[in-house]
């Protein structure tokens, strides 16, 4: 018997909800009702519950005995702890990108820090937020690609999932915001000028400043919205 229809039904509902929890439509200790995310997606309850039993191992949903599944709540805890690991261990790997990084790396991360310059050349707000986020993910993912470990760079996709939910509050403020943007512009770009330059401790030491730097803001919006 041919399982992959019902295998790809599962991966899409494991796609939809997860995107939909970490933009939000779907709030932290919100239960997620069967019957609702069936009609929601048009799908039945095996691969939704696929779905779901996925989110649980990645903590982004909960499930109570005898009540079924809620979305995970959220904390500042949680935000210092997954945000401090990332840039701690983002370090140690731009290290290692800069110790073994060869010339075509460095022209890879060149050319994605040219296109994440270009993004605000994209008009409506809505693709302004997915362009840049996409091109932001893919030009960290070149610095990042240059330690040359599957196993680190796994562990940072890890890390990287667990802090979407609030990477996610920290975007709506920043992206639509021009003075915001070009000040991440001019990290971005200092930070490439260090890592090519390989210097390595100042290029560590900037890129955790980096990546902590939405961790207050992401607190505020969180008290804003009673999310604390």
């Amino acid at each position: 018997m041919n399982n992959a229809p019902r295998q790809n039904l599962g991966i899409s509902a494991y796609r939809w909800l997860k995107n939909d929890i970490i933009r939000g439509v779907y709030q932290p200790g919100e239960k997620l009702l069967m019957s609702r995310l069936k009609d929601t997606y048009s799908l039945g309850i095996s691969p939704l519950r696929e779905a779901l039993s996925q989110l649980v191992a990645e903590h982004l949903v909960v499930a109570r005995s005898q009540r079924g599944y809620q979305v995970a709540p959220m904390s500042l805890a949680e935000l210092q702890d997954i945000y401090d690991a990332r840039a701690q261990l983002e370090a140690m790997i731009l290290k290692l990108a800069i110790e073994r990084g060869d010339d075509t790396w460095e022209a890879e991360i060149l050319a994605k820090a040219h296109a994440l310059a270009k993004v605000t050349e994209v008009n409506t707000p809505d693709d302004l937020l997915e362009i840049w986020d996409s091109r932001h993910k893919d030009f960290h993912s070149a610095i990042a690609a240059g330690c040359n470990s599957p196993h680190l760079l796994q562990m940072r996709e890890g890390l990287f999932d667990k802090v979407e939910r609030y990477r996610h509050l920290w975007l709506r403020e920043t992206v639509f915001s021009d003075a915001a943007l070009e000040k991440k512009r001019q990290e971005h770009a200092a930070l490439v000028d260090v890592t090519l330059a390989r210097e390595t401790q100042l290029a560590a030491d900037m890129i955790r400043e980096h990546l902590m730097t939405p961790v207050p803001i992401i607190t505020e919006v969180m008290r804003r919205q009673g999310l604390t």
